[in-house]
């Protein structure tokens, strides 16, 4: 079953843990770095600054994180997945990328026309999760008129290659709402050439505010728009009957308050997250073939956007 199917409380609330997770991981990291700076000095700068950007790796490679649920806590399964996932690694391109970034993905298919059993799908990532092996994305397009989505697993083998065309961040985790909104949107033109960043360039961010269709949706979007920046409604409650409907929603004890109380909630965000001890332990297992790797596909990319 897709993620997309999932309740819209039960995704708002895993968004609004990662979301608060991330911000609160950031500030720890920032003050941890400061205070080290402090008490180490100059001479220990380079390797605070190496822990730093291997601590990134949890928004670039979040696949290698163990789930923080105790009950599926497996350490010799965790191990020889991230083995498995390194050595797949090796056969195919799995670059960088991240929630609205434009994907190009190859995968055999037996009842593809093409001689060789290949297709090849183009869409904007609405939506990554999973762990280890079973790590999965969405991608959606617009084929005549029609949204079109595909769920891979990333570490399938009947994957051949994941090409990003263009990297960048949205305003939110996740992209369902594209799916109550116009097509151009969510239009990926299937000949699109690759947009090289610049080396050591930043991520860029698209802050832009996606204006959804009137009623009906498939989701009650008017509950979300305090969790959602990436898009905006018309009228959301035209009758004064949607109007009682959202005081209930945010009336105390229910959904939608509970939802405003997640961001103070630090133990829910604490139960969640993988401790930084152990982060680091991962990433001193897999960092240095995650980068030797990255490099290659950097230099590979270049190569292809000059021929």
């Amino acid at each position: 079953m897709l993620h997309g199917c999932l309740s819209p409380l039960s995704r708002s609330l895993r968004r609004s843990c990662s979301l608060s997770t991330r911000a609160f991981s950031i500030t720890q990291q920032a003050c941890q770095h400061q205070e080290n700076s402090y008490q180490l000095g100059n001479e220990d700068d380079s390797t605070s600054r190496k822990e730093m950007s291997r601590r990134d790796y949890r928004f670039i490679f979040p696949e290698f994180l163990p789930d923080p649920n105790p009950e599926w806590r497996n350490a010799v399964r965790e191990r020889l997945e991230r083995k498995d996932m390194l050595e797949r690694r090796e056969k195919i391109e799995i670059p960088e990328f991240y929630v609205g970034s434009y994907l190009a993905v190859t995968a055999f298919d037996k009842n593809s026309p093409h001689p060789n059993k290949m297709s090849r799908f183009v869409g904007i990532c609405i939506d990554r999760g999973g762990t280890g092996l079973r790590a999965w994305f969405i991608l959606r397009n617009s084929i005549e008129g029609q949204g079109v989505e595909f769920m891979y697993h990333m570490y399938n083998p009947t994957v051949l290659k994941i090409e990003v065309l263009r990297l960048e961040q949205r305003l939110d985790e996740e992209l369902y709402y594209l799916r109550d909104a116009p097509l151009e949107y969510s239009s990926v033109p299937f000949d699109m050439e690759p947009e090289i960043l610049p080396e050591g360039s930043t991520v860029p961010v698209n802050t832009k505010v996606v204006p959804l269709n009137p009623r009906p949706w498939t989701q009650n979007w008017e509950r979300f728009q305090d969790l959602l920046s990436g898009y905006s409604l018309h009228n959301p409650f035209p009758t004064p009957g949607k109007i009682r409907k959202q005081m209930r929603w945010m009336a105390e004890g229910n959904d939608g308050w509970q939802l405003q109380t997640l961001k103070f909630d630090l133990m829910r965000d604490y139960r969640n997250t993988v401790p930084a001890e152990e982060q680091a332990q991962i990433w001193e297992e897999v960092a240095d073939k995650l980068e030797a790797r990255d490099k290659q596909m950097r230099r590979v990319a270049t190569k292809r956007a000059f021929i």
